[in-house]
């Protein structure tokens, strides 16, 4: 099997680091034209310029930040005037961790913005030349803890749940176009997110961060954290012509860490 996309043009968030450049690594090395989205326009440039180096087809950037719902508003409105694209990968940052007990409605707001208005908004606008095309891949990396939730991140469970029914309603509407949509429950992986999560819980607990990383570990059935490539792997089968019966799926990727069915 190989996966060609040649001729594709895929919008990828949160891709300056962890799983969102992989998954712009592996669209390109495929053959898709890649727009990333970041806040740090540093990183981006760097970014892009490594997958101009490393592929044939060109590469561009977007400067957001999905923390300002009105401002990537507007600039995502002005990028899909004169664009279009073919597979869209709506991945942001996770908010911050915390209990129950010590968020706010404020908190929620804040969270839903960032998760959810930010999907919704983008896909609104992808999906307008999909459908004239009848053709897109719509894949949205969200969370494990929709199906198992996480204690100390009730924001990141309570908003990503909303993400992926809204999904499977939007995925029943559109698949007549030819266009899939599709959720990746993502379990843990070696990224600057886990880092931080694993930093901020060792310091709670008075233990070093091996510590826990090492807990983490065990946890996972194969006694490791996933990399960041076998994530994207996943989203370039989704984004391919061999994933066009799938569509509307919750598909977890843990190391079998999800003990429910």
């Amino acid at each position: 099997m190989k996966i060609n996309l040649t001729g594709k043009n895929a919008l990828v968030g949160g891709s300056t680091s962890g799983l969102g450049k992989a998954i712009a690594i592996q669209l390109a090395s495929c053959g898709a034209s890649i727009t990333i989205m970041a806040r740090n326009e540093t990183k981006l440039k760097a970014v892009t310029q490594e997958l101009d180096t490393s592929f044939n087809q060109k590469h561009n950037y977007l400067v957001i930040d999905f923390y300002n719902f009105e401002g990537y508003k507007s600039i995502l409105s002005k990028f899909f005037q004169s664009n279009s694209v073919d597979i869209l990968v709506n991945n942001t940052n996770g908010p911050e961790a915390g209990t129950v007990f010590e968020k706010t409605s404020d908190d929620y707001q804040k969270a839903f913005d960032l998760l959810f208005k930010t999907t919704q908004f983008t896909t609104s606008l992808a999906l307008k030349s999909m459908q004239e095309n009848n053709y897109g891949r719509i894949i949205n990396a969200t969370s494990m803890s929709v199906k198992e939730p996480i204690n100390n991140l009730v924001l990141s469970n309570s908003i990503r749940a909303a993400v992926t029914t809204w999904a499977k309603t939007l995925a029943s509407s559109v698949a007549i176009n030819g266009i899939t949509v599709n959720n990746i429950l993502t379990g843990i992986f070696d990224t600057e997110r886990i880092k931080e999560l694993n930093l901020k819980k060792a310091k709670e607990l008075g233990v070093d961060v091996s510590t826990i990383l090492e807990e983490l570990q065990n946890s996972i059935p194969m006694k490791r954290i996933g990399k960041p490539e076998e994530f994207a792997y996943l989203v370039t089968f989704l984004a391919s012509e061999y994933a066009s019966y799938i569509t509307g799926t919750n598909i977890a990727i843990d190391g079998g860490l999800i003990k429910s069915l």
